[in-house]
């Protein structure tokens, strides 16, 4: 579904990216994992189109993406929700989804699916969203991105900030999203709930691919175990 071949990104004449190769699956939950400033979110922009790479091409569902705006690749079944979650405070639930919509055809299909998803939401929609607590959020941040009914969900961060019990619960809606037919590349720093969630992860450390395989077998690597687990 998704190609990404060795793709350089540099910020000025600071290279942030060197040479990334990785691919997704139709069907796959496939995780980004690495510490602070390995160049995660950078991988994220750089697909969104938010950030051009040097050189290296990215394609989905074979067509190249690499250069195209932003609203086109969104059109075209890519959905992120950002770290930070980066909701519309002051207004409201239904207003935050709506936003969401903007390129879809399907929105009264779609908010149907939406709210069978999270009935939370339905129950307070005219609610402002600065007035919800932290996981509320990121579940409006994901039914957000959700509404113009990507093939591909990109999550940067979904459980930072969050308490224990919402980290849980957080994992627990990707993988039922994923039985809903959504594509997810996870993009995380809770290692260890990421690497169980998904079916295949990538380490990238200082701008680099340094390892893939597996989840479970980057769960039992002893790099990963020292280096992320603790172990």
């Amino acid at each position: 579904m998704l190609k990404v071949e060795n793709v350089n990104v540099s910020y000025g004449s600071v290279k942030i990216l060197w040479d990334v190769d990785f691919h997704i699956d139709e069907g796959e939950i496939i995780t980004i994992i690495g510490p602070n400033g390995a160049g995660k979110t950078t991988i994220v922009k750089t697909i969104m189109g938010l950030l051009k790479p040097t050189s290296g091409t990215i394609e989905f569902n074979g067509n190249p993406i690499h250069l195209a705006p932003t609203h086109k690749i969104v059109e075209g079944g890519i959905a992120l929700v950002p770290e930070g979650r980066e909701l519309f405070p002051r207004m409201t639930i239904m207003e935050n989804l709506q936003m969401g919509a903007y390129t879809s055809d399907e929105k009264e299909d779609t908010l149907k699916w939406v709210f069978n998803l999270f009935p939370k939401l339905e129950e307070r929609q005219k609610q402002s969203a600065g007035t919800l607590s932290g996981g509320e959020q990121q579940m409006l941040a994901i039914a957000r991105g959700l509404m113009s009914r990507p093939k591909l969900l990109i999550l940067d961060e979904p459980s930072l900030g969050l308490a224990p019990i919402m980290v849980k619960k957080m994992f627990e809606i990707v993988k039922s999203l994923n039985t809903e037919g959504v594509t997810v590349l996870l993009v995380e720093q809770n290692i260890h709930h990421a690497l169980e969630a998904s079916n295949r992860g990538y380490v990238l450390e200082t701008g680099r691919i340094t390892l893939e395989g597996a989840s479970s077998e980057l769960l039992d690597n002893n790099h990963v175990k020292e280096a992320y687990l603790g172990m």
